[in-house]
């Protein structure tokens, strides 16, 4: 007789539920503010509500859904302080990553980092583009660090990120500064420099994060007053 399988459905369905919503999320198919209503969303994925229910709830442990008043729960929107605490929390891991990534990368994951950044290179100006490489460019370094504690921490912030909004490569020369720096932060991991590293990924959040500032201080000054 064959053995059981131990996989609950209900857990499953649950599972493709949180998948499905957090990729809504990070893509910005919901966006920040955009109401979380469960008979849609049940609808949506062809599920019953309680799996629903259930990723809500684990996206709302996360910071990504929360409780808006009375109107019941809503992507989260991160106001000024929260922008600033993501940023340096990002400083400091990917500081680290970059630093482990300098002593542990192995020559094909160095080559690939290359790669990236010649495919950045070659789409510097091209905001979705270069903003999409930018994120593959990161993501090779997380892995590069080998330390699965760290990468865990990474992608969760990456995840908080998307609700973010656009991308600091909207700014007038941010797409060339940010090329600059991902070439400091390589070609320190390429000789093994993990202080240099360490210094170039820190300096380069700093920059991104001056970057987000100016569009959140844009967005604040643009809108009406009372």
């Amino acid at each position: 007789m064959a053995p059981q399988s131990s996989k609950n459905p209900q857990s499953s369905r649950a599972e493709h539920a949180y998948q499905q919503l957090l990729n809504a999320i990070v893509s910005g198919e919901l966006k920040p503010g955009s109401r979380i209503r469960e008979v849609e969303l049940a609808e949506w994925l062809k599920i019953s509500r309680t799996p629903v229910r259930e990723a809500v709830r684990r996206l709302e442990s996360e910071g990504l859904i929360c409780l808006v008043g009375h109107k019941g729960m809503a992507v989260a929107e991160l106001d000024y302080q929260a922008v600033i605490e993501l940023y340096q929390m990002r400083e400091v891991l990917e500081a680290a990553a970059a630093s482990l990534a300098a002593k542990h990368a192995s020559e094909p994951e160095i080559y690939s980092l290359r790669e990236i950044f010649n495919q950045e290179k070659q789409q510097c100006g091209n905001v979705a583009i270069q903003a999409e490489i930018n994120r593959a460019f990161h993501n090779a370094i997380y892995h590069a660090a080998h330390n699965r504690y760290l990468l865990k921490s990474l992608n969760s912030l990456r995840d908080a990120m998307a609700l973010l909004g656009s991308t600091t490569y909207t700014l007038p020369s941010r797409s060339e500064t940010a090329l600059a720096e991902h070439q400091r932060i390589l070609e320190a991991i390429e000789k093994g420099d993990s202080v240099a590293a360490e210094q170039a990924a820190r300096d380069h959040i700093r920059q991104a994060q001056q970057a987000r500032i100016r569009i959140l201080t844009g967005e604040l000054s643009n809108q009406p007053t009372a």
